[in-house]
């Protein structure tokens, strides 16, 4: 490295500024079926332009679209980040942060990018536990929070097959027993099998869905770089959903190629599979569109050799250009560095436009200037479940007229009552969206 280079990544770190080049297009010239791909735009300085993280001021809240209205469900917690309703109704909230991943913060790379994420409200200590909310009278505000369980290794997906409650800890997918109106559980639970983790970990977040039948769970498992520059060794069977069976533990890579995928549901109408997926970094800030998308069982889409189909990414070295052959395109675009991990669809409890559709919790970038994401995003479907339209945005107002992060939104989920869920990790808030009165 250069003492130049080194020198700005070190005072990058030290004032954690925008710096780098800025976006070209709108975040909407890289959203829908087919967003503009503009060339690289890779520089010696990669864009840094976080939003600080200070909490929602004492009285305020995000602001919703016409139509609906918004409410703390929950608030005070720590770092909540994944929701899972039960059948009675009762929600748990993971509040996790990232594990120990020592190897993930090596080198001047690896430091700078943890100031960057402290700065942004990510460099706190992980909770490790999930929290059981209860509305009994359901007046859209829980009353009651308990422990459900606790010492977990970075918990965030959760799926309930019957009696048995899978979570999924950063590197292993656990199963607890569940019994209706359960308030807590006990013991450290079964192990089904073990997920990529250890000491560089990089993208840690593990989700879980169970298909229609509950015989096969699926699970993300993101990739363990931005671009493979750890090296090809470092990424087997990640940037991948996995396909396990339950009853012996046994996976296969269902789907690969995906860089990040986060959000997991079914379309309701046409059964199919989706996932919303975080593209990668560095070499733009039109660049590139992170996206929710179909899953085909074995489809390839792209990541580290390609994105969005067949744009060769010349920064893997080598390349695989057979593989960049099969690389699928994405059904849908949500805009650069939107970091969008939240997904669910809308079960016609919201008004229109929000009754038929997917739902996108965007995190918010740092590696775009002006910022992207910081909001909820609806995509409308048409009857045969497919996106149909220009996305919409359901739930904004999440940083402030200086540029500051209030909240970011990961985690969104119907609640079966009329409204939608959000977790605001740096909020510390479960909001609860729903039409107005």
């Amino acid at each position: 490295m250069s003492s130049l280079r080194l020198a700005v990544l070190l005072a990058i770190a030290a004032g954690l500024t925008a710096c780098g080049e800025s976006a070209r297009l709108q975040v909407t010239d890289g959203s829908g079926p087919s967003p503009q791909l503009p060339e690289p735009n890779k520089t010696l300085i990669p864009t840094v332009n976080i939003a600080p993280a200070v909490g929602w001021p004492e009285g305020t809240k995000p602001v919703t679209a016409q139509g609906t209205q918004v409410v703390a469900f929950a608030s005070g917690l720590d770092h909540p980040r994944w929701l899972h309703v039960l059948p009675n109704g009762d929600v748990l909230v993971a509040e996790t942060n990232a594990p120990e991943k020592p190897e993930d913060g090596k080198g001047i790379r690896g430091w700078v990018m943890n100031k960057v994420m402290a700065k942004a409200g990510a460099g706190v200590p992980s909770a490790n536990r999930i929290t059981l909310l209860r509305d009994a009278d359901r007046d859209g505000v829980a009353e009651t929070r308990t422990v459900f369980l606790k010492d977990l290794n970075s918990p965030f997906g959760m799926a309930l097959v019957g009696n048995d409650l899978y979570v999924a800890d950063t590197d292993r997918l656990l199963r607890f027993k569940y019994q209706d109106g359960a308030t807590s559980l006990d013991g450290p639970g079964e192990a089904v099998t073990d997920l990529p983790g250890g000491p560089l970990n990089h993208h840690w977040t593990k989700n879980v869905i169970a298909s229609r039948d509950g015989k096969k769970l699926y699970v993300t498992v993101g990739s363990n770089s931005n671009v493979a520059e750890n090296g090809m060794d470092k990424e087997t069977e990640r940037a991948a959903i996995w396909e396990v069976d339950p009853a012996t533990g046994q996976h296969r890579v269902f789907a690969s190629g995906l860089r990040n995928p986060n959000g997991l549901a079914w379309e309701p109408r046409s059964g199919q599979l989706w996932t919303a997926v975080n593209e990668r970094d560095e070499i733009g800030s039109d660049l590139v569109p992170d996206y929710i998308t179909s899953v085909r069982d074995g489809g390839f889409y792209g990541w580290p050799y390609s994105y969005y189909g067949q744009h060769v990414d010349v920064r893997v070295q080598p390349g695989n250009p057979n593989l960049v052959a099969e690389a699928l395109v994405p059904d849908y675009a949500v805009g650069p560095h939107t970091a969008s991990l939240g997904l669910a669809f809308a079960d016609g409890t919201l008004p229109p436009p929000f009754d038929q559709g997917a739902l996108i919790g965007q995190h918010g970038s740092w590696n775009r200037k002006p910022h992207s994401g910081y909001k909820v995003l609806f995509v409308p479907f048409s009857t045969d479940g497919k996106p149909a339209g220009k996305p919409i945005d359901l739930l904004t107002g999440f940083l402030n007229d200086d540029g500051k992060a209030m909240g970011r939104p990961v985690g969104v989920v119907t609640d079966q009552r009329g409204g939608v869920l959000v977790a605001d990790d740096v909020g510390n808030v479960v909001w609860r969206v729903s039409k107005a009165r």
